[in-house]
C-alpha cells in the first residue's frame, strides 16, 4: 500500500475540489465516467497516469478503488518564487538544489534533510519521474520537508534557464566535471544533482554553467546520490 493515497471517485473528488497537494491521479485503463475528476486534476495542473486495476490496488491495499487513485502530497509544493523569497526574507544569496529525476523517496528525503542543514532556500524537483513529497521521503528527511521548501517545476531545463536569467549559477555533479575543490562555489547558486541510473539528463547538463566531480579513489566510479550532494552541498557552504 502507498503510504499517502485517497482512493474512490467521491472521495477523491472531494480532495481535488479541497485543493489538497496531490502528485499524481493514477485512473484504471478500463475506468468509465471520470470526465469530472479528470478536469479537476488537470485545472491543478495534477500528472494523469493510466494503469492496471490490479496496480491500483496495490496502491491503495483495496479492490474497491472504483479505478481512481490519488497520490497525495504530505507537504504543499513551493514555487520558484517562494525558494526566493525565503532568500530574500533571510538576507542571503539563494542556495538551491536540483535533483533531476530522483526517484528513490530514500535518496530525495536525504537530499532534502542535508539542503536543509546546510542552509539552503529550497529544493527543485521536476512534475514527471521524480519521487513525490510521500511518507517515505518525510521520514527520510527527519522532518526537513516541513522546513523547507519543494518547488516541483513541469519543465526542468526551462527552471534552470529562468535560474541563470534570476542571476544563479548552476552546477552539475558528473564524473567529467571538473575536480570539484578547484572550483569557487561563490555568489548566488544551484547545485543539481542527477539519478543513481544515469546521472544528469543531456539537456540539463548542456544548461549547467560548470560540472563539479569528486575524487573516487576505489574500485567504484561514483557514490550515492544523496552523498554525493551532501559533499558538494558543504563545499559550497565553505565559500559563503
Amino acid at each position: 500500500m502507498e503510504d499517502s493515497v485517497v482512493f474512490g471517485r467521491n472521495a477523491v473528488a472531494e480532495a481535488l475540489k479541497s485543493g489538497r497537494p496531490a502528485n499524481a491521479l493514477y485512473i484504471a485503463d478500463d475506468a468509465k465516467s471520470l470526465s469530472e475528476i479528470i478536469a479537476l486534476a488537470k485545472v491543478q495542473g495534477v500528472v494523469l497516469k493510466n494503469t492496471k486495476r490490479e496496480k491500483l490496488a496495490q496502491m491503495c491495499g483495496a479492490t474497491q478503488h472504483q479505478g481512481v487513485v490519488l497520490s497525495v502530497a504530505v507537504q504543499a509544493y513551493a514555487s520558484l518564487d517562494d525558494l526566493f523569497a525565503l532568500a530574500e526574507q533571510k538576507h542571503e544569496l539563494p542556495f538551491f538544489v536540483i535533483c533531476d529525476e530522483i526517484e528513490d523517496p530514500h535518496n530525495l528525503g536525504a537530499i532534502i534533510r542535508t539542503a536543509e542543514c546546510v542552509g539552503a532556500h529550497g529544493v527543485i524537483v521536476p512534475k514527471r519521474r521524480s519521487a513525490p513529497l510521500s511518507q517515505t521521503v518525510a521520514k527520510a528527511s527527519a522532518g526537513a520537508v516541513s522546513h523547507l521548501p519543494v518547488a516541483r517545476v513541469p519543465n526542468l531545463v526551462a527552471a534552470i534557464e529562468e535560474l541563470k536569467a534570476r542571476g544563479l549559477w548552476v552546477y552539475g555533479a558528473d564524473i567529467l566535471g571538473e575536480p570539484y575543490h578547484t572550483q569557487k562555489l561563490e555568489g548566488p547558486i544551484a547545485l543539481v544533482i542527477g539519478s543513481e541510473g544515469r546521472g544528469l539528463g543531456r539537456l540539463v547538463k548542456e544548461r549547467c554553467d560548470g560540472l563539479l566531480s569528486l575524487p573516487m579513489h576505489g574500485k567504484i566510479n561514483s557514490l550515492n546520490a544523496s552523498v554525493a550532494a551532501g559533499v558538494l552541498l558543504y563545499e559550497i557552504i565553505k565559500w559563503r
